[in-house]
């Protein structure tokens, strides 16, 4: 008999309580189903990290048939599912996801449903039983100050970097309206600056506002910055807005909620296996969480995320 273990990673405060107030109802679903959840939750980020990191280190040390987690499940939001993201691509853990952020752009991305407790449950418990396993593209960045970390959707630096500054820090209002208000703040003070970027080789010298690297599509709770990504082409998706009057920005804006932002003659669209950004004073931002500052390094990895299917 195999494993049925399943650790189940909490972030009780995701969506204004929604973690903390689904997760006994995931438990109860895996159990319902013959799997045996673990419950995992930190002190913070960095402990959540090390928790979930040391169950899956014990669950394979064990002996016998029954060693090992067979996945990692988040209950949470983008911020739990970039923490899963650093411990399950390393030791290739399959990942579920079951939606309770006020973003949800990852669960979105991967096709998870959301605003159904049971449903995204019972879909995970299906590709259990059967196996299914999707391989589908991951990024990573290394910053200048050594940090690593693997992201699923959208890597920013920039005007984004200073909204996510601001967003993180506020409790109202939630979802794509928190970032909008962010917008509007940072808009106040924010100015281009002169960016260095390398695309396959490729170097380029421009002023500009933001730059955001997408393996997937979305931010902000499915604001399309990146709308030609793809988690499944082994690429990355790079948009580059140049320097543009506040008046410009705040007309072009509205546009990312449709990806018809793109079209504008101040964007630029890239494609690529591997990406370096250098910009003063910068820092990045990838899944919404800050990562660290500029100068950074981007890959992608193509199939390199297991996702329970």
């Amino acid at each position: 008999m195999t494993s049925r273990r399943v650790a189940v990673l909490v972030n009780p405060t995701a969506g204004r309580g929604k973690g903390a107030t689904n997760a006994p109802l995931v438990m109860q679903g895996l159990k319902s189903r013959g799997y045996d959840p673990i419950d995992v939750r930190g002190r913070d980020a960095a402990d959540a990290i090390e928790q979930l990191r040391t169950v899956v280190a014990a669950e394979e040390a064990r002996d016998g048939e029954e060693s090992g987690c067979v996945a990692v499940v988040v209950c949470g939001g983008d911020g739990t599912v970039h923490m899963a993201l650093q411990v399950v691509v390393d030791h290739q853990i399959p990942l579920g996801i079951v939606p309770a952020g006020t973003g949800d752009d990852n669960a979105r991305m991967f096709d998870f449903p959301r605003g159904d407790v049971g449903a995204a449950t019972a879909r995970i418990a299906d590709a259990l039983d059967r196996g299914a396993i999707r391989l589908v593209d991951v990024a990573e960045v290394h910053t200048a100050d050594g940090t690593h970390r693997w992201f699923g959707a959208v890597m920013s630096s920039g005007f984004d970097s200073g909204v996510n500054e601001r967003a993180n820090t506020m409790s109202w209002p939630t979802g794509q309206a928190r970032y909008v208000v962010a917008i509007m703040a940072e808009l106040r003070s924010f100015k281009a600056v002169p960016y260095v970027m390398t695309v396959d080789g490729v170097k380029l010298e421009r002023e500009g506002m933001l730059v955001a690297v997408g393996n997937g599509t979305s931010y902000g709770g499915g604001m399309l910055v990146c709308p030609a990504a793809s988690v499944e082409d082994g690429l990355l998706s790079v948009t580059f807005l140049a320097r543009v009057s506040k008046a410009t920005f705040l007309r072009v804006f509205p546009r990312v909620f449709k990806g018809t932002h793109v079209t504008h003659p101040a964007v630029t669209t890239y494609e690529g296996r591997e990406v370096s950004l250098d910009a003063p004073g910068q820092i990045v931002y990838a899944d919404g969480e800050r990562v660290g500052p500029l100068p950074c390094e981007v890959r992608v990895v193509a199939g390199g995320l297991r996702l329970l299917a």
